[in-house]
């Protein structure tokens, strides 16, 4: 849910889209102009649906310009080419772009379910990259009037580092303290997405910049 519920704060403050043709993050490959079966899920999710009768396999585009991750396992894969994928019948081919950062949160079935406590960070590493956590109050209009926060978080690849930005903004019912949960996943490190998995690194955040070393 964070990253999605970023996402659409990104729609409703900077007019942007969620569900992206590979057309609008890859102009420059000439290869993407003529698909139309996958999609990009905000800046950093691949979506392969599968839309043959019982296939359980359906062949995916990876760009040319970034290495993708498979995000049930963690396998690290080259772009510019074609590739025949796993696709079993309970879960859809998903792929994260190189240099990433997604906020995974508790599982909920609605927004105001339980607050986003703790937070495990996945970072795609391979090159440098940023991610802004949008928060409000779940359940009113009041982000209208400012009511709302972000967090922004930054990767430098050269050096490993992981900075928490100071907190942008506030609203009522606010985590004033929260864990994040810091996950690295690379080349010689595939990691699946878990939620039960262990961190590599847990910190507490209190509204105010920390600087942590990944490597």
């Amino acid at each position: 849910m964070p990253y999605i519920y970023s996402l659409a704060g990104l729609t409703y403050f900077n007019d942007y889209t969620i569900m992206r043709a590979m057309i609008m993050d890859f102009a420059d490959d000439p290869a993407v102009r003529k698909i139309g079966d996958q999609y990009m899920f905000g800046p950093s999710i691949l979506v392969a649906p599968v839309h043959s009768y019982k296939a359980r396999k359906r062949e995916v585009y990876f760009p040319r310009t970034s290495g993708w991750y498979d995000l049930y396992t963690g396998r690290y894969m080259n772009g510019g080419g074609r590739l025949e994928v796993d696709a079993p019948y309970e879960r859809m081919p998903v792929f994260v772009k190189e240099g990433s950062i997604i906020p995974f949160g508790p599982g909920i079935s609605y927004t105001d379910g339980k607050p986003a406590d703790p937070v495990s960070l996945y970072i795609y590493a391979g090159r440098d990259c940023a991610f802004t956590m949008y928060e409000d109050e779940d359940v009113n209009y009041n982000y209208e009037k400012g009511l709302c926060s972000t967090i922004k978080f930054s990767y430098r690849e050269s050096s490993g580092e992981l900075t928490i930005s100071d907190r942008n903004g506030e609203f009522p019912g606010m985590l004033k303290e929260r864990d994040f949960n810091l996950i690295l996943v690379d080349r010689d490190n595939p990691i699946p997405v878990d939620a039960e998995a262990p961190p590599l690194t847990k910190v507490r955040y209190e509204g105010k910049k920390i600087v942590v070393m990944m490597r």
